[in-house]
């Protein structure tokens, strides 16, 4: 059986530079001029990231699982 991967990614021109994510799932999440961006665009399913993503004022994190393209986080 195949693990389940999660696709992140972060809309920069939604992104505001909140840090909310990065302070959410540090491990996950760095500032870079300014805007968020993943460390790894593909991971291993983490609660911390599902956190930063329903943490983000604006939205611009979305993370999906790469087996059917299912909207994980944010929750609709």
């Amino acid at each position: 059986m195949v693990s389940p991967t999660w696709r992140l990614r972060v809309d920069p021109r939604r992104c505001i530079g909140s840090g909310i994510c990065a302070g959410a799932a540090p491990k996950h999440f760095v500032l870079v001029d300014g805007l968020s961006t993943p460390v790894a665009e593909l991971i291993a399913p983490a609660g911390p990231v599902t956190d930063a993503a329903e943490s983000c004022p604006v939205e611009a994190i979305t993370v999906r699982d790469t087996t059917d393209d299912r909207l994980i986080a944010p929750e609709p």
